[in-house]
């Protein structure tokens, strides 16, 4: 077996695709390329194959994840520079907007410099509820609940909350719970995105 073969049958061609090949053997593997037509053509099929495989098996990430995620990062932060933690009253359809003022005043409760789809903050956590200002630009993507209630109550703009296909429209100071096992979709349908404070609540 010549030092072609037994370098393409080694499986160090695949490593270095996947960027798990050491230094010493991604040089080697760079140094066959640049000597061997059979190397290269190995390599540009085995990327080929590697890319398709990875484009069909792709998955698009949920939007809503990262915003969620940088605003219990932030929460978290601003509880270590010495915010006391907050206790946000539980939203019913009794609520008001001016009930949460004292967090909707606050300068710090904007959303981001050049955000777009969805930007949150945090206001108030417990075990059993997390309570948090959220921004919509066009649209929430579907979701289903098992074990926690969401109220919302809008604070401006206006949005359509498809429950399984069927709309239900709400404006600035209307109050809406989404039913458990019920998947829904929000989508904004004012000029403006849609400000609202969600409520989610463990059941």
């Amino acid at each position: 077996m010549n030092q072609v073969e037994k370098l393409l049958k080694s499986g160090l061609v695949e490593l270095y695709v996947l960027g798990e090949a050491s230094e010493k053997e991604a040089s080697q593997i760079r140094l066959m390329a640049r000597l061997h037509q059979e190397v290269r053509d190995v390599l540009q099929y085995t990327q080929k194959v590697f890319k398709e495989f990875s484009d069909k098996n792709a998955v698009t990430p949920d939007p809503v994840i990262k915003p969620f995620l940088m605003a219990t990062i932030d929460y978290m932060q601003r509880l270590e520079n010495g915010e006391m933690p907050s206790f946000p009253p539980e939203l019913t359809k009794n609520s008001q907007i001016a009930d949460f003022n004292d967090w909707l005043s606050r300068p710090d409760m904007q959303p981001s410099e050049g955000w777009s789809d969805i930007e949150a903050k945090i206001i108030g956590h417990t075990s059993q509820m997390t309570t948090a200002i959220v921004w919509i630009q066009h649209e929430a993507p579907p979701e289903t609940h098992t074990d926690q209630l969401e109220h919302f109550l809008i604070v401006e703009g206006s949005c359509n909350v498809q429950l399984e296909g069927q709309d239900n429209f709400f404006h600035e100071g209307d109050y809406f719970t989404i039913p458990l096992h019920v998947s829904h979709t929000v989508l904004i349908v004012s000029d403006i995105p849609c400000k609202a404070i969600i409520q989610r609540v463990a059941v």
